[in-house]
């Protein structure tokens, strides 16, 4: 067993198994995610206090289309299978994208189920995640990165509804310097321009009905958390943003969820540095809409 600040990961993802009353935490779990990719692992607790494991639930044979950056994996119930959404950098061409994996148990193994990446080929794209409309039609809501575009995007296309291929066109939701939070930086090396960062788009619908999509970014070269809504409650917008991020303590690529005892948690990664990233989890209090830490009351 091990407490959370012995387990090392990245992007954390928490699945909640409702009939086992078990907790299923996946991410980045590689010792160095920026090198060659080994797979993902799964941990298994109870409590969210004390995990199982790192147990395999991928490993790529050597036939597959990436070797390198295994990031980001969320994995959802659909259909009666489990889906993992998964960034890779492609061999080929050496852009990122998201695939999609399949398995018939959260414990795996995941198969590659997409034929290869399902964002722009041409595109350095990531953190693809899974959402499910009014209609039951499946969407995937990515970012386009900043290390092509400057000012990082976040993007949707729908998807087929057996998950394996994008229909149409993406649709940009909106840029990170859109948002009033997010700052820019400049990078030494790759270009001159004033840069702004998305990252680990997450969509959650509140009580209210509300469609709220969390998102990381950056203030100041500290990583944050921010929030961002739809007017509509379609994933398409138009998308308005919280004026202050959520989190702002060297943390993000979060997550909502109900524990098993129904009370809501944030998780995310911290601090950002490899290989100090631990996962964090925070009880939150949602109102109207209105998220904020339990302990702030």
């Amino acid at each position: 067993m091990k407490v959370n600040q012995e387990v090392q990961i990245r992007d954390p993802f928490v699945f909640v198994d409702r009939k086992q009353g078990k907790y299923y935490l996946f991410g980045s779990t590689d010792k160095n995610i920026w090198g060659k990719g080994i797979g993902f692992d799964v941990w298994v607790g109870d409590d969210l206090k004390q995990w199982q494991g790192p147990y395999p639930v991928f490993r790529p044979d050597i036939e597959f289309f990436s070797d390198e950056n295994f990031w980001a994996p969320e994995v959802h119930a659909y259909n009666g299978s489990y889906y993992m959404f998964a960034t890779f950098l492609l061999k080929d061409s050496g852009k990122r994208g998201t695939a999609i994996l399949k398995s018939d148990l959260l414990t795996g193994p995941f198969h590659p189920h997409s034929d290869g990446i399902v964002t722009p080929e041409d595109w350095f794209s990531l953190d693809g995640t899974l959402h499910i409309d009014k209609e039951g039609k499946p969407w995937m809501v990515f970012c386009h990165e900043w290390v092509q575009i400057g000012d990082g995007e976040i993007c949707t296309v729908r998807l087929s509804d057996d998950l394996k291929k994008a229909i149409g066109n993406p649709v940009t939701l909106f840029a990170a310097s859109e948002a009033p939070w997010p700052t820019s930086f400049q990078h030494k090396t790759r270009n001159t321009q004033k840069n702004y960062v998305t990252d680990g788009p997450y969509i959650y619908k509140a009580e209210n009905g509300e469609l709220i999509m969390l998102w990381a970014s950056f203030v100041d070269n500290v990583y944050a958390q921010g929030i961002s809504r739809s007017t509509t409650g379609d994933v398409t917008g138009p998308w308005v943003h919280d004026a202050k991020p959520l989190f702002k303590s060297d943390g993000g690529h979060g997550m909502l969820f109900h524990d098993l005892q129904g009370q809501l948690h944030l998780t995310l990664h911290s601090p950002n540095k490899t290989p100090n990233e631990r996962p964090i989890f925070i009880r939150m209090i949602e109102h109207d809409g209105v998220l904020r830490r339990a302990d702030d009351e």
